[in-house]
């Protein structure tokens, strides 16, 4: 019976025992737990005496095949060396398929499941916390501890130091997810390498909030019509914290930004002259993004959207309680809009 606690997760993954054959890591900071699951297949991997194979499984894997997870998990490798098998829970791989394989005593690989946040009386949590043969590792939103081995790791790697200044900007900026969190750092790490020491000047420069970045990706994936990632993002930024009308003012804000973009493109302006003129200027990396939102969404399309955008900061203010609710709903509507306009101009 094996439960770990969130402050003893990294010592444990550091070193898997051989008698654990399968693993789930969950919690509010999806970063933290794709991290982990990569370093824990490459570790259990690397520890057998043959190197065993990795494998990573989907939702089309399974529904292409819905044997495929027995076969490679009960399949000894003719080569030795177990083969570990990844696997992310979803629609098809939920807590009824994988919670034979946590008491299962026969397994010939070994499994690790990626989860979102679950509950202390989850199904699938209790069934890998009590079996003898697996273990539930919880991952949460960084604390200053964990961010500040992540920052020196990263800088002992790359010779830098950093100011006591600079360090506790950097803190402030980093956090909302562990992915994103190392990426910030070994992107300020490229950025002084140079310099020997990172200042609060190269933070400023370079680390973006945490929070802001995250919104700026649901609104993104929101207006490009990609209603799996604005889903995604939106569950990863409440699970953070973010507030739910906070995210919807910003989509708001943006689409009212869009409506003027396609006013003056409908008025006889190019794509690239509208979006040129626009103050502050945009980013070079999102320039295609708008310029194809641009193109995807009419005046009357962006006009339906604002009205939707309104009525559900309106319903957000009235009904705090259901804000998350009304925000998933509201990303999901918006991203579906620009796909039902083609078909209808069809």
């Amino acid at each position: 019976m094996v439960a770990v606690k969130a402050g003893q997760a990294a010592a444990f993954l550091k070193t898997p025992e051989a008698r654990f054959t399968a693993y789930l890591l969950f919690g509010t900071d999806q970063g933290l737990v794709s991290e982990r699951a990569a370093n824990l297949a490459k570790a259990i991997s690397s520890h057998d005496s043959t190197p065993g194979e990795i494998v990573r499984l989907d939702e089309i894997d399974i529904e292409n095949d819905p044997d495929r997870l027995s076969i490679e998990l009960f399949t000894m490798p003719m080569f030795g060396g177990r083969k570990i098998v990844r696997v992310s829970t979803g629609k098809r791989i939920n807590a009824a398929m994988l919670k034979p394989y946590a008491v299962a005593k026969d397994i010939a690989g070994v499994l690790i499941v990626e989860a979102g946040n679950l509950k202390r009386d989850d199904g699938m949590r209790l069934a890998f916390e009590k079996s003898a043969n697996a273990a539930a590792i919880p991952c949460y939103i960084d604390d200053t501890r964990g961010l500040g081995d992540v920052i020196r790791e990263i800088l002992e790697q790359n010779r830098l130091t950093i100011t006591p200044g600079a360090r506790q900007l950097l803190m402030s900026r980093l956090g909302a997810d562990r992915v994103m969190s190392r990426g910030e750092i070994e992107k300020l790490a490229l950025y002084a390498r140079d310099t020997g020491q990172i200042s609060e000047d190269d933070v400023d420069t370079v680390v973006g909030d945490a929070a802001e970045l995250t919104i700026d990706r649901i609104v993104m994936a929101t207006a490009s019509g990609d209603s799996p990632r604005a889903v995604r993002e939106l569950s990863r930024a409440l699970a953070a914290g973010e507030n739910a009308q906070n995210i919807i003012s910003a989509i708001q804000r943006y689409f009212v930004r869009l409506h003027r973009l396609r006013t003056s493109i409908e008025s006889g302006q190019s794509v690239d002259a509208a979006i040129g003129e626009l103050r502050p200027a945009v980013h070079f990396k999102v320039k295609d993004a708008l310029a194809a939102q641009c193109r995807a969404w009419r005046t009357e399309m962006l006009d339906v959207a604002l009205g939707g955008i309104a009525t559900a900061a309106r319903n957000a203010r009235v009904s705090s309680a259901l804000e998350d609710m009304l925000t998933e709903r509201l990303i999901l509507s918006l991203s579906r809009l620009p796909a039902a306009g083609a078909r209808s101009a069809r």
